[in-house]
């Protein structure tokens, strides 16, 4: 299996010299020991046409190893896409659609359209549920009211009013992943069910003192510190850790990404799940696990419609 080190954009210019040599990699990292396998039917044996295709012989297809992958149907060659996932995953706080658009050259339309499908991939599903030490918490995204034109100002939005915003909540396991949902509001009904399908029972939570953790406390053992107060921290109840992780994805919402709509945040936020989740990584185990996980697809029209 071609097995490639590279920590820096150069090294990875170097690695990727021609678009064989993507396609090659690509093939060994989707396709077990590089042996091909067909997209429209896995127990197919599969012909090699020679010009860089392949048959499925039960169906009769022809397809590549773009096909059912983020990669299908787009024009670009796949060293700009290997760029394009390097600079995202490898970035703390992201890349913008227009400085990826000056780095690869290509137009910023086209630039945002690839980072949204890069992200549609970060979508990978936790198999273990959280246990031991979870942290819960909220933030909310959007701009702040001071900043805003006179006849654009939001009345009546202070503290955890969303009528302007877009609340996030996080869980977090100490020493472990993070898993964040775009919820409708920070109510007990909203908060419950992501809790339950991602803690384990056996699980300790500490939140701050909000409301909307009241009924998970009757199910869990729930540890408080009521910031209201001024009580941050309490012997192991505390929930600094979540709380580090929202001024990462913060900064580079704000920094970065400027604006983003409740349409397509789930993504931005997955984006940054993924880079924290793998931060023991190294650049290359996190290219190569996202080109691992490729397999889904959003069109132009679903994005915008």
């Amino acid at each position: 299996m071609i097995t490639f080190k590279f920590n820096s954009l150069f090294d990875l210019l170097t690695a990727f010299p021609t678009e064989e040599s993507c396609i090659k990699y690509l093939e060994q990292q989707r396709w077990k020991d590089g042996i091909p396998v067909s997209p429209y039917d896995i127990t197919s044996k599969v012909y090699n046409r020679g010009d860089g295709m392949y048959r499925c012989k039960n169906t009769g297809k022809n397809f590549n190893i773009r096909i059912g992958t983020m990669f299908e149907g787009s024009k670009l060659p796949l060293r700009k896409w290997f760029i394009a996932i390097f600079l995202i995953t490898s970035n703390k706080k992201g890349i913008s659609s227009v400085q990826l658009a000056r780095n690869i050259s290509i137009t910023q339309k086209s630039a945002w359209f690839m980072n949204q499908r890069i992200r549609e991939c970060f979508k990978i599903v936790t198999q273990e549920k959280l246990d031991g030490e979870v942290e819960l918490d909220e933030t909310f995204v959007g701009g702040k009211n001071k900043n805003r034109h006179k006849n654009k100002k939001v009345k009546k939005c202070q503290g955890r009013s969303f009528k302007d915003k877009i609340p996030v909540m996080g869980m977090l396991e100490r020493g472990g992943k993070i898993v964040c949902k775009v919820v409708k509001n920070t109510s007990y009904k909203s908060l419950t069910a992501p809790i339950l399908r991602t803690v384990k029972r056996s699980a300790t939570l500490f939140s701050d003192e909000w409301c909307g953790y009241k009924t998970v406390s009757k199910v869990y053992k729930h540890y408080v510190v009521d910031h209201g107060k001024g009580q941050y921290v309490d012997g192991d109840a505390y929930t600094n850790n979540i709380e580090g992780f929202w001024g990462i994805m913060k900064r580079g919402l704000i920094a970065i990404y400027n604006h983003t709509s409740r349409k397509h945040l789930q993504r931005y936020v997955n984006e940054f799940c993924y880079r924290y989740n793998n931060r023991t990584m190294s650049e290359v185990e996190r290219f190569n696990l996202l080109l691992c996980n490729s397999n889904h697809r959003i069109t132009y029209n679903n994005l915008i419609k």
